[in-house]
C-alpha cells in the first residue's frame, strides 16, 4: 500500500519539474533544417548587408553633378539587370538602365525611376523628364554592417530568421539539441488501433496524442511504446528507456489500486518529486527521478493527460530545449459562461478562446470529465477554476493557460 499522498500546488509541480530538467547541450545543424529550433549561439553578420549599392528601382542611373536641366537627355552606355554589374565610372550625361535590386555604378548618384523617362527613337540614348528627392539608392551596409548581430541566442528560429540566415550565406547554425523523450502507456485493457478490440478493452489513445504533442513542443519522440500492468516488466522498460532518452512520459497506473505500478515504482524505486496534485483533472499525476532521468507518469484518462502536458511538460520541453522566449504563464480573462460546480481542488476546464467587447473572454468547451476526449481537439486553453464551494460567473475575471500549440 501507498503512504497517504500529501497534494501539492499546480505552481510548485512546475517548479520542482522545472527545477529537474535540464538545458540540453548544443549541436550543428543545416539552416534549411532549422526552421523551429532554439540557437545556442549568437549568430553575427558574415558581410555588410546589402554589400553593394543597389537600386531600388527599374530606373536609370546617373551621376549627382547631373542630376539638373530637365528634360535632359543621355547616353546609354550599358544595360544592368540583377546579378550584373557595370565596372566602370559614368561620365558627364551618361547613364546605365538598370534593374531593381542590381548593383549602382560606384560614381553613380541617383536613379531615375523609369516612369520618368522617355523614348528618344535612338536605343542609345533616353530623356530623363524629371527628378526625384531621393537618391532611390540602397547604400552599401545600409540594413547591416559586417559583424553586427543578426540573432540573438535562445532565439526561436522561424521561416524569416531562415531567410536572414541564407541572405548572408550561412549554411550551418548551432542550435540547442531537441529533447529525447519516451512515451510509454500502461495497461493491459488497452489495445492499439487497428486490432481487434475485445470485450472490455479500449484503444489506446494517450501514445498517439503524447507523441503529438511532444512533436509539437520541439521534441524528437524517440520511443512510443504500450505495456500490460506488470511491475517488474514495467521497471525493465523504464531502466531501458532511461539509458536512452531525456524525459520519459508515461501514462496510466498511478493511482491507488492493485495494478497501479507506477505509482509503486516511484515511492520505492526512484527519486519522487510528486505524486498527487491540487488539480482536477489529473490529481495522481506523479514526477520521478528513474535512474538519473525525469519521469513524468501521467493519468490514463486522455483529459487528465491532455491537461498535465500542457500545465507541467510543455514548459519542461521549452527549458530543454533552449527556449528561454515564450512565456508559460496564467493569464487573465474574462469568464464566457457560468460554471457553478464546486471544488475541493482548482479545476482546469477545456475552453476556447474569443474577444467580447474587447477583452480576451474564454469559453468552456465540452465536458470537464478526465476521461472525455471529444473536446481536445478544440481546445485552446485551460480555465482555472479556483478551489473553493463556488465556481465562477460569466463576466468575472479569470486566469487562463494557453495552449502550447495554440
Amino acid at each position: 500500500m501507498l503512504d497517504k499522498r500529501v497534494a501539492i500546488r499546480v505552481e510548485e509541480a512546475q517548479k520542482r519539474l522545472l527545477d529537474n530538467a535540464v538545458m540540453l547541450g548544443a549541436e550543428q545543424i543545416q539552416t534549411a533544417d532549422a526552421n523551429g529550433r532554439i540557437l545556442a549561439e549568437e549568430v553575427t553578420a558574415t558581410m555588410a548587408m546589402p554589400y553593394f549599392r543597389r537600386s531600388g528601382y527599374d530606373g536609370f542611373a546617373i551621376r549627382a553633378e547631373d542630376d539638373s536641366n530637365y528634360p535632359r537627355t543621355f547616353q546609354v552606355v550599358a544595360d544592368v539587370p540583377c546579378g550584373a554589374a557595370y565596372n566602370h565610372d559614368l561620365q558627364e550625361n551618361e547613364t546605365v538602365r538598370i534593374m531593381t535590386g542590381a548593383k549602382v555604378p560606384e560614381n553613380a548618384g541617383k536613379i531615375i525611376m523609369l516612369e520618368q523617362s522617355r523614348e528618344t527613337g535612338d536605343a542609345a540614348t533616353i530623356t530623363l523628364i524629371n527628378t526625384h528627392k531621393n537618391t532611390n539608392i540602397t547604400e552599401r551596409g545600409e540594413e547591416f554592417e559586417a559583424g553586427a548581430p543578426l540573432l540573438q541566442a535562445h532565439h526561436h528560429l522561424n521561416p524569416g530568421s531562415i531567410s536572414l540566415l541564407a541572405a548572408f550565406g550561412i549554411p550551418t547554425v548551432t542550435v540547442f539539441r531537441r529533447p529525447r523523450v519516451a512515451i510509454l502507456s500502461t495497461g493491459s485493457e488497452l489495445v492499439q488501433p487497428g486490432e481487434p478490440l475485445p470485450d472490455g478493452k479500449i484503444f489506446n489513445s494517450n501514445h498517439l496524442m503524447l507523441a503529438a504533442l511532444a512533436a509539437d513542443a520541439g521534441a524528437e519522440v524517440i520511443a512510443v511504446e504500450q505495456i500490460e500492468d506488470d511491475l517488474a516488466l514495467t521497471k525493465n522498460r523504464l531502466t531501458d528507456l532511461a539509458k536512452k532518452a531525456d524525459l520519459i512520459l508515461t501514462t496510466g497506473g498511478v493511482s491507488v489500486g492493485d495494478f497501479d505500478f507506477m505509482a509503486i515504482i516511484a515511492k520505492e524505486d526512484a527519486e519522487l518529486l510528486y505524486n498527487k496534485i491540487q488539480m482536477r483533472p489529473g490529481s495522481v499525476t506523479t514526477a520521478m527521478r528513474y535512474e538519473n532521468t525525469l519521469v513524468a507518469a501521467l493519468s490514463g484518462n486522455p483529459g487528465a493527460c491532455f491537461t498535465a502536458f500542457h500545465l507541467l511538460i510543455a514548459p519542461v520541453l521549452a527549458k530543454m530545449s533552449g527556449d528561454i522566449e515564450t512565456q508559460f504563464t496564467f493569464q487573465k480573462a474574462k469568464m464566457g459562461a457560468d460554471y457553478s460546480k464546486n471544488n475541493a481542488y482548482d479545476r482546469f476546464l477545456r475552453g476556447q478562446l474569443l474577444y467580447e467587447a474587447g477583452e480576451l473572454t474564454a469559453v468552456p468547451v465540452g465536458s470537464d470529465m478526465s476521461s472525455a476526449l471529444g473536446n481536445l481537439h478544440l481546445t485552446e486553453c485551460l480555465i482555472k477554476i479556483p478551489s473553493g464551494k463556488t465556481g465562477k460567473n460569466k463576466g468575472e475575471e479569470i486566469e487562463i493557460w494557453r495552449l502550447s500549440s495554440k
